[in-house]
């Protein structure tokens, strides 16, 4: 509660606490920090006075959700939320003010079964390859998570081959939504996008050993109409106060 208290005492020293001053944000986040951002959105908003306007979207991709295409098409953002190295390439390209980045947390890949099914064993390299080979059907994101799984992870447990017959990559939709439903066996995604889905059991992260840990970050596009709230709410997701929030969702704090 004194954390919490501490970052609602920052917003009200930035003079953003006052009606007059209210604005409406216009924030673009991505999956892995997303439940995260709805559980804070609130508490910033009723501190500050703001109203947040919120798109969800991949980092990356071909989807038109994705968070570069949506900014490429000439939509409008006061803050993005995504993955370091995908904001970082915002950044190259003139898209948004370097001097606004932020690093909000670190997301680790786990791995789900539908509820009620046997949890398989991943608490070693050796099980998890085990557990993936004798799965009927795999799923991963179109995400950065499911890049890596793709292109490395398979690799690195030297089962590619065998995986790729039976191994799928779903777009736009939580992986834990078709594993849920029955069409997969076994899925793997971001840890804070697996656990909000109903209906399938949490088996556990990935061992450290062929873990991917992903950086999550945020800016402020240089078209931003409200760069000085923005600032406020970047802020505010970074606090000390926050942290508690950030790891209920999955996530882990950054080190600072």
């Amino acid at each position: 509660m004194r954390k919490l208290l501490q970052s609602i005492a920052l917003l009200a020293s930035a003079g953003l606490a006052t009606a007059a001053q209210a604005e409406q944000l216009q924030v673009m986040t991505s999956g892995g920090f997303t439940a995260a951002y709805q559980l804070l959105g609130p508490k910033f908003a009723a501190a500050s006075g703001n109203t947040l306007e919120t798109s969800l979207g991949p980092s990356m991709g071909k989807a038109p959700e994705a968070i570069p295409n949506r900014l490429a098409r000439g939509e409008k953002a006061d803050v993005v939320i995504m993955v370091g190295y995908a904001l970082d390439e915002l950044i190259k390209q003139g898209k948004v003010d370097p001097a606004s980045r932020v690093e909000l947390a670190d997301s680790r890949i786990g791995m789900v079964v539908r509820a009620g099914a046997p949890k398989p064993d991943i608490g070693s390299v050796e099980a998890l390859k085990q557990t993936l080979l004798a799965a009927n059907s795999v799923a991963y994101s179109d995400s950065a998570s499911g890049v890596y799984v793709e292109n490395q992870l398979f690799k690195r447990l030297g089962i590619e081959d065998q995986l790729k017959p039976k191994a799928t990559m779903v777009p736009k939709i939580p992986v834990g939504s078709v594993v849920a439903k029955g069409d997969y066996q076994v899925g793997m995604q971001q840890v804070s996008e697996l656990l909000p889905v109903p209906g399938v059991s949490f088996v556990g992260k990935l061992p450290e050993a062929v873990q991917s840990v992903t950086r999550f970050a945020a800016g402020i596009p240089v078209n931003a109409q409200h760069p000085r709230q923005a600032k406020a709410l970047l802020d505010y997701l970074a606090s000390p106060g926050a942290q508690q929030d950030v790891q209920a969702t999955g996530l882990d704090s950054v080190s600072r």
